[in-house]
């Protein structure tokens, strides 16, 4: 179970954009959070997946208390999170080929090239990028390729519960599908639990198996 207790979070001291705010995710559940923006749901999936501290509350990963954040996270905890955001320009590094921002996490904790190799190669077609795409850099395919791309490296680590925050806002009808579809069978096959941020409640009613409505603090 992930469990967000009183969250108040921001970026500007005194001025939080999330107030004492519980969420709680089960263990293989897909929980939509729904709100209009700048209502703070992507600060707190930023929380969630212990890439921002907040102000006040705490997050608790399967009965263990978060012991840090960002890369000050034991690797643990740290990786038992896949995160895909809204921009995929803005969270791509623009010198990797697709293929090493695939691996990118891989290498991180220190996997060997062959092994990383292997995995980008079970991942690639399920998101449907083949060996031609792989070899380019993300200004030379479209959004919804590097998309396809950074939903691959949120699942290379094979984690344990996956945030998306706004996945498939900037996608067209058949790619946004196709991400959904790969999620949901990542997430039938491996029992992780899923909190997806978005703003349209159709897809999120969908998508998951409840949806928390949140209108601004």
């Amino acid at each position: 179970m992930l469990e967000l207790r009183g969250i108040t979070a921001g970026y500007v001291p005194r001025e939080p954009v999330v107030r004492d705010v519980s969420l709680t995710i089960g263990d293989g559940e897909a929980v939509g959070l729904l709100g209009p923006s700048g209502c703070g749901k992507s600060t707190l999936a930023r929380v969630a997946a212990l890439l921002h501290r907040p102000d006040a509350g705490s997050l608790v990963i399967d009965g263990e208390p978060a012991r840090g954040w960002r890369h000050g996270a034991p690797r643990e905890q740290r990786t038992a999170f896949g995160v895909v955001f809204q921009q995929p320009r803005q969270s791509a590094d623009p010198r990797l080929r697709l293929r090493d921002l695939i691996a990118e996490p891989l290498r991180a904790t220190g996997r060997r090239r062959a092994e990383a190799d292997v995995r980008v190669g079970e991942l690639a077609p399920v998101v449907g990028l083949s060996d031609e795409l792989l070899a380019r850099r993300p200004h030379e395919v479209s959004d919804g390729q590097l998309q396809r791309a950074c939903v691959a490296r949120a699942l290379v680590l094979r984690p344990r519960w996956l945030i998306c925050d706004e996945m498939t806002a900037m996608l067209d009808a058949s790619t946004t599908a196709a991400l959904v579809g790969v999620v949901e069978a990542y997430r039938r096959k491996s029992g992780a639990g899923l909190l997806a941020v978005g703003h349209d409640a159709v897809l999120l009613e969908r998508w998951c198996d409840r949806t928390v409505r949140w209108e601004r603090s």
